[in-house]
């Protein structure tokens, strides 16, 4: 076997293999004389079978059959020679008249990673702590999840619940279907698109209004984005909030049992705290990964990026199934995931280079402490612990999550670190956004 390698670009490479004929035929010669033993043609007893018959007939199958399995066993001896490690599968393509068989591998190869620039890397390190403003946001929060309606005689104010009928047209098409009946919207929540809850303001029970709205260019549905359409809506009643009294009945609800404020306010700062630590770590996560792409170089192989976007658009695609909807109709060109798809690979090469370079191993006492922490808001926290410990594939979810935690700790640790103050609500927001986009 003979192998040559072009570079035709920094990580393409396009691999040549020659196969010499006699080795073909060696291969073929075995395989009829397999075939004699097995194929059933008339005039011949079962096994019988003459190999020169076998070859007039299955000659061009066979070889084709060889050749295909050389092609797997050649190519992965090859790269081993050569000392190649492609980055996706590779494109072949067979070479026609050559003596023996010859065909040609295109790939790329994964990139050369340097982490010479990491301890210049400049990350700044989120410190916060919980103050007595945050604890009583978090009770008006708490308050306000336990309100209830109550209906009044008065034009809607921001804040309140209104009830109405309503219906939208579109360039002439009605794409509410009809009137949508008895739909409750709190004023100022921004459940309906921009400028909506607005027109809902200073209307009484009984008001019919007409408007016009336009409909943001990234919405949802691209028959609407961009696009002005006209609103009639019909108000049924107006509500305002009624706020419980932060009582024992109210702080007992919350699994607090003398009732009291303080023993309350204790409580909340423990949960606080504790999700603030893992805010404050998602944070500091976030800034790393932002210091790395930016400043280590990574050329990403294109063949990983396919990969990630198809990754990326799988649930979308699931889920257009599940609602009978075409493919074609789900819009998504591919450019709304090329960016995003270039930074997961790119980051994920990072973090492979720095976990084969230092010989990272998962640290089973932090897995261990990592499912204790996950379990600590379950009634039997040992139920979901033994439920991870149970299955390999749910295991291994973790074990990746927290080798990932010890590579940033590693680049902490030889990064230019500045602690930088910032406060519980800026935290949990960003994180809040960081989930649901």
């Amino acid at each position: 076997m003979q192998v040559s390698v072009e570079k035709t670009s920094e990580l393409s490479r396009k691999m040549t293999v020659s196969i010499p004929e006699d080795m073909i035929q060696e291969k073929m010669e075995v395989r009829f004389k397999s075939l004699a033993r097995e194929v059933k043609i008339d005039g011949f007893r079962p096994g019988k079978v003459p190999v020169r018959v076998v070859k007039k007939l299955y000659a061009e199958r066979v070889r084709g059959e060889i050749t295909g399995d050389l092609i797997q066993s050649s190519y992965l001896d090859a790269l081993k020679e050569q000392d190649l490690n492609p980055a996706g599968h590779p494109h072949i393509h067979p070479v026609e008249e050559t003596t023996g068989f010859e065909y040609t591998a295109e790939f790329e190869i994964y990139p050369k990673i340097s982490l010479d620039n990491v301890s210049s890397l400049e990350i700044k390190n989120p410190t916060a702590t919980v103050q007595q403003a945050d604890i009583d946001s978090m009770v008006a929060k708490l308050r306000d999840q336990k309100k209830e309606w109550k209906i009044v005689q008065r034009a809607s104010a921001k804040r309140d619940q209104v009830t109405v009928h309503f219906l939208g047209v579109c360039e002439g098409e009605d794409f509410t279907e009809g009137k949508v009946e008895n739909y409750s919207v709190e004023i100022g929540s921004g459940q309906m698109i921009p400028g909506f809850e607005d027109e809902l303001i200073g209307l009484e029970a009984g008001a019919n209004k007409a408007f016009s709205i336009g409909f943001p260019e990234e919405y949802g549905s691209k028959k609407l984005a961009g696009k002005t359409a006209e609103f009639e809506v019909d108000l049924i009643k107006v509500e305002e909030a009624v706020l419980p009294d932060i009582d024992a009945e109210f702080i007992k609800n919350y699994g607090v049992e003398d009732g009291t404020i303080e023993s309350f306010n204790v409580d909340i700062k423990s949960n606080m705290e504790r999700e603030l630590t893992q805010g404050l770590k998602g944070k500091l996560k976030n800034a790393v990964m932002n210091a790395l792409y930016e400043k280590i170089e990574v050329t990403v192989p294109n063949a990983l990026i396919d990969q990630e976007v198809e990754s990326m658009m799988k649930p979308y695609q699931e889920n257009a199934k599940k609602q009978n909807m075409s493919l074609k109709d789900l819009d998504l060109p591919r450019n709304l995931f090329e960016e995003q798809a270039k930074r997961r690979v790119a980051l994920g090469l990072i973090l492979g280079e720095v976990i084969q370079k230092n010989e990272m191993k998962v640290d089973d006492a932090k897995v261990r402490t990592t499912l204790e922490y996950m379990a600590k808001n379950y009634d039997t926290p040992s139920d979901l612990i033994d439920w991870y410990y149970s299955d390999e594939k749910r295991l291994n979810e973790i074990k990746q999550m927290v080798l990932e935690e010890q590579t940033v700790e590693w680049i902490v640790s030889q990064a230019k670190m500045t602690d930088e103050t910032v406060n519980f609500e800026d935290v949990m927001e960003k994180q809040a956004n960081k989930q649901t986009n």
